[in-house]
């Protein structure tokens, strides 16, 4: 989330403004109870947004039998990297500034008293992960993920030892996605040994899985800097009392009174606005959890406990409406934030229909990227939570959206499709966070309930064309 400095204005719609009633009084109420926990506290999961811990989403033993006689015949993934450091120490550096001040003027509270030191020891934890690296929760978030998958398909990965067939494993290019790559690879040989003489050097492909930053990715990035109603839908959802009140209500858990009323005043000019100090707290909050390994004894480092619950759901919020507006379904009557995302899309298809048709023996295509490319694909392809782009009258809100960060694109989000086949019919399953989904509802499934779907249905409900075989 970017760092605002919101003033209190006249700016909010009164659409917007009884939006934000409704989802004061309707949704952040969930919020309330916490208990700690290593890694999240339980119940505010969504208050993580998109630094949310992996979760699978599905017991696997709970998972649709394939129709009889189809038999697995290849599988295909995209998956964000695991859980990281922060990518830099902008945010500790920030609230370090003020505390060092604070204290010594005495002005930091009982439990602001730790807080300098926890962020230090987490700061220096961060460095000696790397800053954007892999924490040693994301390296496990990612083994894990590739075991499941090995003992889903345990048929599939036996067919492709006996018959040596190549395992592609392509990434972004940038540096925690390449390491994901790896951590999938080794932990699926370490599962099936027989596959590593399979799996190819891993490769690497901006245009695919780092296409917001690609060519592709031209009209997106303008949007993102120039577009003026997205610049003033944020400063909306932003600017208002309530967003003070929670920074304020921040603060004073660690700076005493007086201390926050100096920096609400604009005192501090190298610090920002009580807004940027208190989502600094926020944001390392946030990343807390990625870093649960590193804490002293793997304890965590509980910055839960300068952040109350309905704040840090404020703040929750704050992020994922910037996350939906600039990667998700966003306006109604634009695609600029997903469209691009069509060249994965494409590529899932390829695959596909390649197995399908004969001109590729890949058994397994395994991509990692990141969530600025797994939001735009769930918002392309209609996925559960990204169904419902907003207006400038109904704009986004937790009251009634269904969009979370935390469940569309935490660490580790993956989307898989897995390919049956019997005779010359082909079927898909997808799972979305290790969950089975259904496509969108313009496509029709093999059976009134089932998880599995025709190929060639898929590619009539997507608009693709194909020759007849």
């Amino acid at each position: 989330m970017r760092h605002l400095s919101p003033r209190p204005a006249p700016g909010v719609t009164p659409a917007l403004a009884l939006a934000l009633c409704a989802l004061l009084s309707g949704a952040l109420p969930a919020h309330a109870a916490s208990h700690s926990t290593g890694g999240h506290s339980a119940g505010s999961r969504e208050s993580y947004g998109t630094k949310a811990s992996y979760e699978p989403g599905q017991n696997p033993r709970t998972y649709q039998a394939a129709p009889r006689g189809f038999e697995p015949v290849f599988t295909e993934n995209v998956s964000r990297h695991g859980s990281r450091a922060a990518t830099d120490s902008e945010d500790g550096d920030l609230v370090l500034r003020l505390w060092d001040r604070a204290a010594s003027e005495g002005q930091l509270t009982e439990a602001g008293r730790e807080f300098g030191p926890r962020v230090r020891a987490l700061l220096d934890a961060m460095a000696e992960v790397g800053y954007g690296n892999l924490s040693r929760r994301g390296r496990q978030e990612i083994q894990d993920t590739a075991v499941r998958m090995e003992k889903r398909l345990p048929g599939l990965f036996a067919h492709i030892a006996k018959d040596g067939e190549p395992i592609d494993v392509v990434s972004s290019g940038q540096g925690r996605a390449v390491d994901s790559a790896g951590e999938f690879a080794t932990a699926l040989t370490k599962a099936d040994p027989a596959l590593k003489p399979l799996i190819g050097p891993a490769r690497a492909d901006e245009d695919l899985l780092y296409f917001h930053k690609a060519a592709g990715g031209a009209a997106y990035r303008d949007y993102i800097d120039n577009d003026k109603r997205l610049a003033d839908t944020l400063k909306s959802v932003t600017d208002q009392p309530a967003t003070h009140r929670a920074a304020v209500n921040v603060l004073k858990k660690i700076f005493k009174p007086a201390f926050v009323a100096r920096i609400s005043a604009g005192e501090f000019s190298d610090i920002g606005s009580d807004v940027d100090a208190a989502e600094a707290v926020y944001n390392l909050y946030g990343i807390a959890p990625a870093m649960s390994e590193e804490s002293p004894g793997g304890r965590g480092w509980h910055m839960e406990r300068y952040i109350a619950p309905r704040d840090a759901a404020w703040f929750g919020y704050l992020s994922d409406a910037e996350d939906f507006y600039e990667k998700g379904p966003g306006f109604a009557d634009s695609d600029i934030t997903y469209k691009m995302a069509g060249v994965l899309l494409d590529d899932f298809f390829k695959k596909a229909e390649a197995r399908r048709d004969g001109t590729s023996s890949l058994g397994a295509e395994l991509r990692f990227t990141h969530a600025e490319e797994i939001i735009p694909l769930a918002a392309l392809m209609g996925l559960p939570g990204s169904t419902r782009p907003v207006t400038a009258q109904r704009p986004y809100t937790y009251a009634d959206n269904p969009w979370r960060g935390a469940s569309m694109a935490p660490m580790a989000a993956n989307i898989q499709w897995d390919v049956f086949r019997k005779g010359r019919t082909y079927l898909v399953r997808m799972l979305y966070n290790e969950k089975e989904t259904a496509f969108k509802q313009s496509c029709r499934p093999v059976a009134k309930g089932s998880t599995f779907y025709e190929l060639n249905e898929l590619e009539r409900c997507f608009g693709r064309t194909h020759p007849t075989s």
